[in-house]
């Protein structure tokens, strides 16, 4: 059994999986393995690389050849095929820190029990950007101990845990009831926040590990890509309510995690429909309110009335073209996406 397993989703991923790749080579021991999952790749030869990996390293990287499922499918074959107690998934056009990674496996290694959920930092790689924005949990998460809820603080805004700053422990994943839509984009926020249901252990490394590449106007999560996709975005969004089963957590700390996840991509959701301004899209919000407030009453009044929600459901034109500035203000000065 191997410690380790490093899911790398690749569709067309040619001109650049090679690095994701070497990034967690660059470490490499025998407890570690690399699944490569070619998600129906047609348009270059991310097949023939991927084959290429495999025979040059057996035993440590494995190829899952698969007809195309989108994302969630490929992420869905990696979880399936693990052979490591942990599990990362690592987008193509991802990399690891070829300096911190090795620090934090040292670590995991070093568990006399194992921990739920593994968590550390994450670097926004924006094309063109000088200043790389490290997302840190410095004021939430204390540092090098295990942690359970009770010692973990309130979550704070612009810090969210994300599928670049953590690492499950592969059983919780596969216990958690996790469903990701195939041919479905965004799945990475079910990806992390379903999990975290069933975690009661976890260890934070303030070490920046996780290098997010962003900035290509293709990319998934640019903003004329998602209005493209806006059913997709509101897929998952309902999905969130249903797979959190967010009234039945139990304990305050946990449930707020989970719950400020769920309320940011119910914002996320919003704004873009507000970007789109078509009829057709605020029809589609309507729709998703109803359907939030059919699975879950609570949560439902919790997101629908909340100041993130209200500032992006705006009645008047002004109020529209006033969050449509202030959000434009903040992309460009805080830096997301």
């Amino acid at each position: 059994m191997k410690k380790f397993t490093f899911a790398i989703p690749c569709y067309n991923s040619a001109a650049y999986m090679d690095h994701a790749i070497e990034s967690i080579l660059s470490c490499l021991k025998d407890d570690m393995e690399i699944i490569l999952v070619d998600d129906g790749s047609t348009k270059d030869n991310t097949a023939e690389i991927a084959d290429a990996w495999a025979e040059k390293y057996p035993g440590t990287i494995r190829v899952i050849h698969q007809e195309n499922a989108g994302h969630g499918g490929a992420v869905a074959a990696g979880i399936a095929a693990a052979e490591g107690e942990y599990f990362k998934v690592v987008d193509s056009d991802d990399w690891l820190d070829e300096e911190a990674l090795p620090r934090v496996l040292d670590r995991v290694r070093s568990f006399e029990n194992p921990v739920d959920m593994v968590v550390f930092n994450y670097i926004y790689d924006k094309v063109g950007a000088t200043h790389k924005k490290v997302v840190r949990y410095t004021l939430s998460l204390p540092t090098d101990r295990v942690l359970s809820w009770d010692d973990v603080r309130r979550p704070v805004r612009g810090a969210y845990i994300l599928m670049h700053s953590v690492m499950y422990r592969t059983e919780v994943i596969r216990k958690s009831g996790l469903e990701l839509p195939k041919h479905t984009f965004y799945v990475d926020n079910l990806f992390v926040t379903v999990p975290m249901r069933m975690v009661e252990s976890i260890y934070y490394m303030n070490e920046d590990v996780y290098h997010y590449f962003i900035g290509r106007d293709d990319q998934s999560v640019h903003e004329s890509v998602m209005i493209k996709r806006m059913d997709q975005q509101l897929r998952v969004n309902l999905e969130l309510v249903k797979q959190t089963h967010l009234s039945e957590i139990e304990h305050k700390m946990k449930y707020l995690y989970i719950y400020s996840y769920v309320e940011i991509i119910t914002t996320v959701s919003m704004m873009m429909i507000l970007l789109s301004d078509t009829e057709e899209n605020y029809e589609k919000r309507a729709k998703l309110w109803k359907d939030i407030r059919r699975e879950d009453e609570a949560v439902y009044r919790k997101l629908r009335f909340n100041f993130l929600t209200i500032m992006t459901t705006p009645v008047t034109r002004v109020g529209r073209k006033v969050t449509i500035a202030v959000y434009h203000f903040l992309q460009k000065f805080v830096g997301f996406n």
